[in-house]
């Protein structure tokens, strides 16, 4: 037969026991429940740490939203979301035609304003030599120094316009700022790209970090350096640690709570943008706790099974605080150092029934002889 809880064997031999045809025997001939150790979690003193609860997202502490800074049509996209990229490498290019264009027609107008210049400089030169014999007036010295100046004006100008062409022809290339992963595309080949249109998202994983809020009343508890354990979209079954960084002087307007940064400890591939929650370990205590597994909930009443002088017994408890990276409640009332209780009740289980501890072999053995 399949491998199974004892427990849970046990119990139906015991539920078969019951039913059927009356028996004269008294009721303490009754079959007990077998429990074996591995059953039982025993209740000691533990670390619960508590603290203000803290909510938000994941988020790259560096990102880059590239934009289009020309308008253009998109000609090729190189890279997808997900591909991981170096700095400098080419993620979109635009179509460069009217830019590279552009930027000829200016190389060809600086080079028409060097030679204007080049020309002027000499007539100027030679008539400021005349000029000291007394062969030309000063009057045209002055008018050539004049045309001079004017033609390294026209020089200087037609060379601003070829270096701002050239910068409009490079931003026909969109390049990544750092290296990273691309988070988010948001074009194809073909589309219009107007100046500002989001093209792709590059984000740094390893910058990855927590942005969560704190309730404005228990800010006072957070304090940079503190460590913060957290869970990603509800789940339980994986807490994350991180300690915080950074505390926003200046509450959110709309939630009055405050933004907190929690740097996270270590490489734990997260995804940018899932929804986090955890608790800030401001007060860390030893207390007695139980593993959410144990527990039975009723409404607003919590419940565990205990093993206790051969006997099983349902017995209410106050729960106390949950710690988040363990995940087990403090316990307030209701159980004391040293108690036994089921570590997953299941079934039907009979409060005040016997119980009979077995060892795992002899349990082992006592399944054979009835599945014989």
């Amino acid at each position: 037969m399949p491998k199974k809880s004892l427990i849970t064997f046990s119990l139906i031999a015991l539920l078969a026991g019951c039913g059927g045809k009356t028996s004269d025997k008294p009721a303490e001939a009754k079959l007990p429940i077998l429990v074996i150790q591995e059953d039982l979690v025993r209740i000691s003193p533990g670390r619960i740490a508590h603290g203000p609860i803290i909510s938000g997202s994941l988020q790259a502490k560096k990102q880059a939203d590239l934009r289009a800074e020309v308008s253009a049509i998109v000609l090729q996209v190189f890279k997808d979301n997900g591909d991981k990229v170096q700095k400098g490498d080419l993620l979109v290019r635009l179509d460069d035609t009217a830019f590279r264009q552009a930027l000829n027609s200016a190389q060809e107008a600086e080079r028409a304003a060097q030679q204007s210049f080049d020309q002027a400089e000499r007539q100027f030169n030679r008539l400021k030599t005349l000029s000291v014999s007394g062969a030309v007036s000063t009057q045209a010295k002055e008018d050539a120094e004049l045309r001079r100046n004017t033609a390294q004006s026209d020089l200087a100008a037609a060379h601003t316009r070829v270096v701002q062409d050239a910068q409009q022809l490079a931003r026909t290339e969109v390049r990544a700022p750092f290296a990273g992963i691309v988070g988010k595309r948001e074009v194809s080949n073909g589309d219009t790209a107007q100046i500002g249109k989001a093209l792709l998202k590059v984000i740094d994983p390893a910058s990855m970090r927590f942005e969560g809020f704190v309730p404005a009343d228990q800010i006072r508890e957070v304090h940079v350096g503190q460590l913060v354990n957290f869970y990603i979209n509800g789940s339980r079954e994986h807490a994350f640690e991180g300690r915080i960084e950074g505390i926003s002087p200046v509450a959110d307007a709309t939630t009055r709570q405050v933004g907190v940064h929690v740097a996270l400890e270590g490489n734990e591939n997260l995804t940018v943008g899932l929804f986090a929650e955890g608790r800030v370990q401001s007060d860390v205590k030893q207390g007695l706790s139980i593993p959410e597994s144990s527990l039975v909930q009723q409404g607003d009443h919590a419940f565990v099974w205990r093993v206790q002088n051969g006997v099983l017994n349902k017995v209410e408890i106050m729960l106390g605080q949950r710690d988040v990276k363990s995940g087990d409640y403090a316990i307030n009332s209701g159980l004391a150092e040293g108690d036994h209780i089921i570590r997953h009740p299941r079934g039907a289980l009979i409060d005040g029934a016997k119980v009979t501890m077995e060892k795992v072999a002899s349990a082992s053995t006592t399944t054979n002889k009835k599945e014989g």
